[in-house]
């Protein structure tokens, strides 16, 4: 049997073999180290690169590590597309966090309002749909209808925030009085800018308004109305002693009004004075003339200055010293602007008693005018009186006048001049001397004084002197005393009650009688200035339907034409037929019949006072009249 071969032991091979060995872990981990480190530095380049500092990065293997908070949400999803441009993708492992973002603030509700003669247009964010829908039935109601109103509002689900509800109801129940506007509505503040049809309107809108405001709303408003057309434009001044006073005072805006106002206080004027702004401006630099010409009658010392247009008139106190005076024109006239003309005037008085001839005319509050005085030559005196009669009336003039040749130049054109300033009072008197036209009195005219001045630098010319002194007195003033409309209805429906507007039978033809009763009713109408009125015909109901129908419009048209040939302004006023259809009393007695044959008089209210359809009336009345034969019974309905 043979062993088997046993083969030697070779320690020195084992050690070789086991030497490699450590020498290859030696080698691997080295080698995992310097992997390690060319990933991070090469990522942590590449991050400085983008300015991305946040980001930490360490290496483990074959793995890059990134942490850190990012900004936001992008900034972080960059962080990780900027190492994959480095090492593989699959190598990079997301450990960054995202900064928490901050809370969303609740959107800035606000609505823009735009109301003009097409319609109403919204445009803005509110909150809720529930308050949209609201303000939609409201602005439909405002607007006339859904075709009228133009809705771009959008709408954010939060709370309706603090003040906004308050905001809201103000703005909506302001703009049913302006026609004209653009309203912003914010939380706790609304924003009106609207336009009025004059002054008046402009100062009631305001005072109304602002009398509305709740009291955590606050109200930023401006109104304006359109300026008034001033011509010749006017200012009127006089000193004397210290005291300072306009007589007239015209300014093309509002900062003219103030630089004249100031020079006028530095003058000497104590308390408010009123500058009208309007247009007719001959120049923009007015305000810079009438400051210079107020400075020049306060260098003087006293007298008065009149601008109209670009001509000045500048007269001084009687007497003055001559040096002193030449001065201050000389330095006048350089300082007026280049389109500026001045004339000035030193009065000399001289020893002696002089006979200052005089004219004079007096108006009484009844409208009688008496006229005393002195004229040159009959003629004169024929043409002086039926001036004043074209003035004042023929049956109110009382002539006391005498007849003399010692007059000056121009005198009956002073004198014509005068009677057409007191044609602007109520009452007053008006004197003509040599020097000066005096006028003095009271008007119910807040201008009356503008006005006046006016008139007198217009005839005058610019180097005459006249004196105003007019008050103006609120009883006086017939806008203020107008009759209400209820006032106005009542007098009618007296007037109506004696006697009725009849008609020619089964015609829309007034019968003769009717003329007294219509002339009653005309001159109440014009007393009682642009009221809203319907005028309604009725019929009692015998015959067809669409005959009285028709019946009844051509009357009301027929009262309406003969109210206007008696010079009513009818701009204002409907006529409506209706037929049989609003009886007062029983048609089946003729008394109830007669009684339902009428035209009233009806009160619109401002809403209600649109133009009717009165040519679709009147079609309807021709067709009416073609129709078959009209019955007995149809032609005995005669007007109520």
């Amino acid at each position: 049997m043979r062993l088997p071969v046993q083969l030697p032991f070779n320690l020195p091979m084992v050690g070789t073999f086991l030497f490699a060995a450590f020498l290859s872990v030696v080698a691997a981990y080295f080698t995992a180290l310097a992997v390690e480190d060319v990933s991070e530095d090469g990522v942590l380049d590449a991050l400085e690169a983008k300015n991305m500092d946040w980001v930490e990065v360490h290496a483990e293997g074959l793995n890059v590590f990134l942490t850190g908070v990012a900004p936001q949400e992008s900034d972080r999803f960059i962080a990780l597309s900027v190492a994959g441009t480095v090492v593989d993708a699959a190598r990079v492992i997301d450990n960054m966090d995202v900064q928490a973002s901050v809370a969303l603030a609740p959107p800035k509700f606000s609505i823009e309002i735009l109301r003009n003669d097409s319609g109403i247009s919204l445009i803005g964010l509110v909150p809720e749909e529930n308050n949209r829908q609201v303000i939609l039935r409201r602005m439909t109601s405002i607007a006339g209808g859904s075709d009228n109103l133009s809705d771009f509002m959008e709408v954010a689900e939060h709370p309706v925030p603090s003040g906004w509800s308050q905001a809201l109801g103000f703005a909506i129940e302001s703009l049913e009085d302006l026609p004209r506007a653009k309203v912003s509505v914010e939380s706790g503040r609304v924003t009106i800018t609207a336009m009025a049809d004059s002054p008046e309107e402009k100062i009631t809108l305001q005072a109304r308004i602002r009398g509305n405001v709740p009291a955590d709303v606050d109200l930023d408003l401006t109104i304006s109305s359109p300026l008034p057309v001033i011509t010749p434009f006017t200012l009127r001044a006089k000193l004397e002693g210290d005291t300072f006073e306009f007589d007239a005072c015209s300014a093309d805006t509002t900062e003219a009004r103030d630089q004249i106002l100031t020079a006028a206080a530095q003058a000497g004027m104590a308390g408010d004075a009123d500058c009208r702004v309007g247009l007719g401006v001959p120049t923009p630099r007015w305000a810079d003339a009438a400051e210079v010409a107020i400075n020049a009658l306060k260098d003087l010392g006293g007298g008065s200055v009149t601008i109209t247009d670009a001509d000045i008139a500048l007269i001084s106190m009687p007497n003055m010293d001559a040096a002193r005076f030449d001065r201050v024109v000389a330095e006048t006239k350089k300082e007026l602007p280049e389109v500026f003309t001045l004339h000035a005037t030193l009065p000399i008085i001289e020893d002696g008693e002089v006979q200052i001839p005089e004219f004079g005319a007096t108006l009484s509050p009844e409208g009688l005018v008496q006229l005393r005085g002195k004229l040159g030559t009959e003629l004169s005196r024929t043409t002086i009186r039926s001036y004043a009669q074209a003035r004042f009336g023929s049956d109110s003039i009382y002539d006391a006048t005498r007849l003399t040749d010692t007059l000056p130049v121009g005198w009956a054109n002073r004198v014509m001049a005068g009677l057409d300033a007191l044609s602007e009072l109520h009452n007053g008197s008006m004197t003509v001397t040599p020097d000066v036209v005096d006028v003095r009195g009271q008007s119910g005219r807040e201008d009356a004084g503008t006005r006046i001045s006016q008139v007198l630098s217009a005839k005058l010319g610019e180097a005459e002197h006249f004196s105003l002194n007019v008050a103006y007195n609120d009883a006086l003033n017939p806008l203020a005393n107008l009759p209400t409309p209820e006032e106005c209805l009542a007098d009618i429906q007296a007037t109506q009650s004696d006697s009725k507007i009849l008609f020619e039978s089964g015609s829309g033809t007034l019968d003769k009688s009717a003329g007294p009763i219509l002339d009653q009713i005309a001159e109440i109408l014009k007393a009682c200035g642009g009221i809203r009125l319907q005028i309604q015909g009725h019929t009692d109901s015998q015959g067809r339907e669409s005959m009285n129908q028709a019946l009844s419009q051509n009357r009301a048209q027929s009262v309406l034409a003969a109210l206007r040939e008696r010079r009513v302004l009818t701009g204002n006023f409907q006529a409506v037929g209706f037929g049989e259809t609003q009886p007062i009393a029983d048609n089946e007695t003729e008394e109830g019949r007669e009684a339902n044959r009428r035209i009233e008089f009806v009160i619109l209210a401002e809403e209600d006072a649109e133009d009717s359809a009165e040519a679709d009336a009147s079609e309807d009345a021709e067709a009416g009249e073609d129709d078959a034969e009209t019955t007995e019974e149809e032609t005995e309905n005669v007007q109520n």
